[in-house]
């Protein structure tokens, strides 16, 4: 496709097409409840090659039940970066998303996959989180690219926090979801850290907290739903 130029500084027209493309194939992708991803993840797995351990009837359910939290998780994250990366006011800005949603990419088809192993269904209430999570990484990012970039850097700390608690959750002998979230925890710092070094603005604790209580409110209910 010829990109076109708009009056936006550095924004071009294929590229919001593709942004709005990628939002309406995942919207149809997770309305199907479909657990395939459209592009396939650009690193191999952290689990592949790792030989499944036997779980008990009940640590299945529980490492599945995690897991789901953390496939919404790898969805809200798409989703939140593609609504960013939509309104960025810089094409700086708009690639260091794109890239990190790249990653959020592959920890999302980690995720899908773990689950098929675990014999364990996505949430089923992913269209409704994927929808409102681009709705707020747009809106974050119509304040500029510092609050942005602040609110990318607050929510990898909750993110960070939640995977640091599933590791010690997660049945001991589960060690091909451990694998996959401790990579998942290492990316998501280095997210964190990256977006307050290229200009991100510290949030203050109130608002952090409230971050935390709707994160607490997602992580709860997708275990279970």
């Amino acid at each position: 496709m010829t990109k076109l130029s708009t009056n936006a500084p550095g924004r071009t027209l294929s590229g919001i097409d593709r942004l709005l493309s990628n939002f309406d194939q995942r919207l149809r992708d997770l309305t199907a409840r479909s657990t395939s991803s459209t592009q396939g993840p650009s690193r191999t797995s952290p689990a592949a090659g790792h030989t499944e351990s036997p779980l008990s009837a009940r640590d299945r359910e529980h490492a599945g039940g995690l897991m789901r939290v953390n496939h919404t998780g790898e969805v809200c994250a798409q989703a939140l970066y593609q609504g960013q990366a939509l309104v960025a006011r810089s094409e700086a800005t708009r690639e260091k998303l794109i890239s990190a949603a790249q990653e959020e990419a592959d920890h999302l088809a980690w995720c899908e996959a773990r689950l098929n192993e675990l014999d364990t269904a996505p949430s089923r209430l992913n269209p409704l989180f994927y929808m409102a999570s681009f709705a707020v990484g747009a809106a974050t990012a119509l304040a500029g690219d510092k609050i942005s970039l602040g609110f990318v850097h607050a929510t990898e700390e909750r993110v960070a926090s939640h995977l640091k608690a599933h590791l010690k959750a997660l049945p001991g002998e589960d060690r091909k979801s451990q694998l996959i979230l401790q990579q998942m925890l290492t990316d998501e710092e280095r997210h964190g850290e990256e977006a307050l070094s290229q200009g991100g603005q510290e949030f203050p604790r109130p608002v952090k907290d409230v971050m935390s209580l709707a994160s607490k409110v997602m992580t709860r209910t997708t275990y279970w739903v």
